[in-house]
């Protein structure tokens, strides 16, 4: 599978060849009709391994084999484990065992703290230095640190603490090379953190005792002041109880209250007639209390009125009827009056007094409630100095019950930490395990031999497959041409002989490489074009690329079939085609330029391929290279009429100015890339700038291809096996 495929994984890869600068977009130019975004089968990497198997082989090989060895060279580590069993439903003490229970629901805080303890200085610091593990750990250099590293906190490397999953147990284990020393070490700090949890246990007892006896002088100092105070303050307010008197207080304010508010009501109403009878009112004097008799005047003088006005319709002023009748009218007129100004002092009189009785009801309120206050006041006073006192009482005998518990539960020596499991020595060791080791080995360089191979894939930034051009540059290679092995790349004179030797069959005298030219002839020139190919230009993107070869064994493989064919070396500095074929290199192409002769009388003819001519370079001139595009136009046209193909071979397009003008006269310009040294990013700014230019690109050539490239290739390991076999007779 193509390499492009591998690098659908990196699309950051595949952008670094698409840059603005020439890439035509995300999906490039000329890219075939049913392209479409690319994946990697599985079948790639399955050749990713093929073609790197004797280097993953090779890694993986000397990995296990020096696991092997070192393994091998190794000291043997023993390992004795010793369980602790650990009950927590088990009382802290012997006295008030309910309340010094620990919680159920925290076992793995629990079991991780313990854990922890195991590892600390207090525990292992005994056992090191009883069984000097501290040098067999840290070796001889460490020792002779001096003091400093003495009193460093000591740290077990080889000490390991687990818990089994859903248990209360602890597993000490120790390692060393002594069998014995395991063992003895791990009971020995099985033993030291037992001792150790005693001791905090009793030295918190005993701390809690001593710090409580010395806090009891202090709580009964302060019990005999609170309750001094709370004497003197029932002396103070002289009751037997307060709470009692300011309940009676409380009786008789509401009592005051009550008539303080009806004599208000009382005091208002009266109010209310007063008013009414000062304003001279007849219905307020009515409702009074001689409210009676003011009214029976008022009938008889009412009545004497009608008998007067009888009288006086009838006689005269000094009849004796009228006179009589207005001597009653008036004594009774003087009579109502009095009887009005009695009524007046009356009410007068009842305001008055409901007035007084409601200002010493209010008066009498206002003493009873500021005596209630100041008692209640003091009340609180009383209550916070009694539960005060009860509190401090209560406090120092609870105390002395306590420091009592504490002194018996110190005293006894009970723990929930139990040994289960001593620990004993071990018969095989645990280090090194040679087979896990080689497995690992195994395991971890495998994956890492086929992790750098394919890496080592998917970083290549080179063209290697025609798969991989199509899918990554929009372009179709047109051939595939393989390495010789012979050559290294450099093919030597391209005529040796006019014809082979007639002992050797015609078959054998082509090579792989003279077939793959032969199919590069054939895809260029049967193609389904617009129109007839008479002029090819082959270039590259840089030199060394093979394109010189190509051109010249392209002109001899199409002359051999009969047609006239005439190859024109368009390097005017570097030019090698004459070299090729065993030529003078001058007169050629820059003489032709300058207009020193005629482009005919520059031909070399060849007697071994009469339908083969060149046209040299010629001498270097840098004027002539200049003069490339308005020369080679009109020659190309003058020789298209006496050949039928006219390949150009032009310089490194990337760099150098006339293989531009020299693209822009051709019919079809041909790209040669070496497979696997090319990078993609140079053949995209070839690709581009002939894009840009307008140029009639024909496609790419990958030169130096085999089969160890991609798997795509695999068919050149079948023609070289071909090619290599004797004649059959």
């Amino acid at each position: 599978m193509s390499e492009s495929q591998l690098e659908s994984s990196v699309p950051a890869l595949v952008e670094s060849c698409f840059t603005p600068a020439y890439a035509p977009g995300p999906i490039p130019l000329g890219s075939p009709a049913g392209w479409e975004p690319f994946t990697v089968p599985l079948s790639h990497y399955l050749w990713i391994l093929k073609r790197h198997r004797w280097k993953i082989l090779a890694f993986v090989g000397s990995v296990v084999a020096a696991t092997a060895v070192i393994s091998s060279r190794l000291t043997p580590i023993y390992e004795s484990t010793a369980t602790v069993d650990i009950d927590r439903q088990m009382p802290a003490g012997v006295i008030g065992q309910e309340a010094t229970r620990a919680p159920l629901n925290d076992a793995d805080q629990f079991l991780a703290t313990q854990i922890k303890l195991i590892q600390s200085d207090s525990v292992l610091r005994p056992v090191a230095e009883r069984y000097h593990l501290r040098e067999a750990e840290t070796g001889r250099m460490e020792r002779l640190a001096g003091t400093r590293g003495a009193d460093a906190p000591v740290v077990l490397k080889r000490l390991k603490v687990t818990r089994p999953p859903n248990t209360y147990l602890l597993l000490i284990s120790y390692r060393s090379s002594d069998p014995q020393l395991a063992a003895d070490a791990a009971n020995a700090i099985a033993q030291s953190y037992l001792e150790h949890a005693y001791k905090i246990r009793y030295r918190s007892a005993a701390g809690l005792s001593a710090f409580m006896e010395k806090q009891l002088e202090e709580l009964k100092a302060k019990m005999e002041r609170s309750s001094a105070a709370l004497a003197a303050f029932e002396r103070e307010l002289n009751v037997i109880s307060p709470e009692e008197k300011t309940s009676i207080l409380s009786a008789r304010l509401l009592q005051l209250n009550t008539d303080y508010t009806q004599a208000q009501g009382e005091r208002m109403r009266k109010q209310a007639i007063y008013q009414s009878v000062e304003e001279g009112s007849l219905e307020a004097a009515q409702v009074s209390a001689q409210g009676e008799a003011l009214r029976q005047l008022m009938e008889r003088r009412n009545q004497a009125r009608e008998q007067f006005a009888e009288l006086k319709a009838h006689y005269g002023a000094n009849h004796p009827a009228y006179r009589k009748a207005a001597a009653q009218l008036q004594e009774l007129e003087q009579q109502l009056r009095e009887a009005w100004n009695n009524i007046c002092r009356r009410v007068e009189v009842d305001y008055r007094q409901a007035l007084r009785r409601e200002q010493m009801l209010e008066q009498a309120v206002a003493q009873t409630k500021a005596e209630f206050d100041r008692l209640n006041a003091r009340s609180f006073q009383y209550q916070s100095l009694k539960r005060e006192a009860e509190a401090d009482k209560q406090l120092y005998e609870e105390l002395v019950r306590k420091i009592k518990e504490a002194g018996i539960n110190a005293s006894f020596p009970n723990s929930s930490i139990r040994i289960a499991d001593p620990a004993r020595p071990a018969l095989k060791p645990v280090f090194p395990n040679l087979k896990l080791n080689l497995l690992l080995a195994f395991m971890l360089s495998t994956l890492a031999a086929v992790g750098g191979a394919v890496l080592s894939d998917v970083l290549d930034n080179t063209l290697r497959d025609p798969e991989q051009v199509r899918r990554t540059l929009g372009a179709e290679v047109v051939g595939s041409l393989p390495v010789v092995k012979p050559w290294r790349g450099r093919l030597g004179p391209v005529v040796d002989s006019p014809t082979p030797a007639a002992s050797t069959p015609p078959d054998t005298a082509l090579t792989g490489y003279e077939e793959s030219i032969r199919t590069l002839r054939n895809s260029i020139l049967l193609a389904d074009f617009d129109r007839r190919l008479r002029s090819v230009l082959v270039t590259s993107a840089s030199p060394g690329e093979g394109k010189s070869t190509i051109a010249a064994h392209l002109a001899v493989a199409h002359a051999s079939q009969g047609h006239k064919t005439l190859l024109i070396d368009g390097d005017l500095r570097r030019p090698s085609v004459h070299r090729r074929f065993k030529t003078p290199g001058v007169p050629g192409l820059a003489n032709v330029l300058l207009a020193e002769l005629p482009w005919q009388q520059a031909l070399v003819r060849l007697q071994e391929l009469p339908e083969l001519d060149l046209l040299p370079a010629g001498p270097p001139s840098r004027r002539a290279a200049d003069l490339v595009g308005k020369g080679l136009a009109q020659l190309l046209e003058e020789a298209a009429l006496h050949y039928d193909l006219v390949i150009l071979d032009a310089p490194p397009l990337l760099g150098f100015a006339e293989p531009l003008h020299m693209a822009s006269v051709t019919d079809g310009v041909l790209v040669v890339t070496r497979a696997g040294q090319t990078s993609r990013k140079a053949v995209a700014g070839v690709l581009a700038t002939l894009r840009r230019l307008r140029a009639p690109l024909l496609g790419l050539v990958l030169n130096q291809v085999h089969k160890e490239m991609s798997d795509s290739y695999y068919y050149y390991g079948y023609y070289g096996k071909y090619y290599k076999q004797p004649p059959k007779s």
